[in-house]
């Protein structure tokens, strides 16, 4: 199972963009269900992208359109660029990979075995 360590957090005002980068080590990422999911305070993980291994991808309904998830194989790296943030999209973002449980699908991903340390996105207005 390869470890996961993310970056690329901060702080942005109302319609700006960040891309949160997700590196991998020690496994190849390449054949795997991954997906970013984030946690509000208080709040309960919210999945926000899913890559299947087939390279299908599914988005939660509130960030489609603006959120993008990206594999790069060469780099062993996962990307989310996100676009037109908004004060709603402030939380602290995770990656996480899935190993044998439960389904690759969406709502599963905070359920994921393994995830990254977690990296703080504050959008204000």
């Amino acid at each position: 199972q390869p470890q996961l360590a993310d970056s690329g957090g901060g702080s942005v005002q109302a319609g700006g963009s960040m891309r949160l980068t997700c590196k991998g080590s020690g496994r190849s990422i390449s054949t795997k269900c991954l997906g970013w999911f984030r946690q509000a305070p208080g709040k309960d993980g919210e999945a926000v992208a899913l890559i299947t291994m087939n390279d299908n991808i599914y988005y939660a309904d509130s960030v489609k359109g603006r959120f993008t998830i990206v594999r790069d194989n060469v780099e062993n790296t996962l990307y989310l660029q996100m676009n037109n943030l908004q004060p709603d999209d402030t939380a602290t973002y995770y990656c996480a990979v899935r190993r044998f449980e439960p389904a690759c699908a969406l709502q599963y991903v905070p359920s994921f075995t393994t995830h990254s340390q977690g990296t703080q996105v504050i959008v204000s207005a």
